[in-house]
């Protein structure tokens, strides 16, 4: 990491990446060695001398204590690349962004719960759309027609099944509803 990622950056042989944008000696005490190396850290550099100016970046690192550096330095960065980026807003444009992806996702995650809760309530028909009427009910039980008409019932109830449905096989299955759900209570 160019940004805070390279400790005693400017000690090796050549300067620093901020003092080699500021075109100037690296000091063996300088402030910004540690944090920008003489690489990728002059262009991390350059923003920052940008939008704060190197002496005010200098003095607000002073000031913090060393332990902590490392975090400034690389909220100074992000801020000031952010500012670079989108001059009038910063950083704040892509905190509004993100607020807004997670608003966006609130409300889909609350309208899936919501369709997931009415599929839910749904009831399931007590038996299946065609059952075999020939078929005594102890061996209907046992038979695989009735095995499969029972799968068949459970993909009508299935969202995620009843895509595939046909026209047909929804107008029985509403039907079959309607009769088996609305007894005496719906209008006809």
């Amino acid at each position: 990491m160019s940004c805070g990622g390279n400790i005693g950056g400017g000690s090796g042989g050549g300067p620093c990446g901020a003092c080699k944008f500021l075109r100037r000696k690296c000091v063996k005490g300088c402030i910004f060695a540690p944090y920008f190396d003489s690489e990728q850290g002059t262009a991390h550099f350059a923003a920052v001398h940008k939008v704060f100016g190197a002496s005010n970046a200098s003095k607000l690192l002073l000031r913090i204590p060393p332990h902590k550096r490392l975090e400034t330095v690389v909220t100074l960065c992000y801020e000031a690349l952010a500012r670079v980026r989108d001059p009038v807003y910063g950083c704040v444009a892509h905190i509004f962004a993100l607020q807004q992806q997670v608003v966006n996702l609130q409300a889909e995650l609350a309208y899936v719960q919501a369709r997931l809760s009415t599929l839910q309530r749904l009831p399931l028909p007590s038996q299946p759309p065609s059952l075999p009427t020939t078929s005594s009910p102890s061996t209907s039980l046992h038979s695989s027609s009735h095995l499969q008409s029972n799968s068949n019932l459970y993909m009508h109830s299935d969202p995620l099944q009843s895509q595939s449905m046909t026209t047909a096989e929804l107008t029985s299955f509403y039907k079959h509803w309607l009769e088996n759900s609305c007894v005496g209570t719906c209008p006809e």
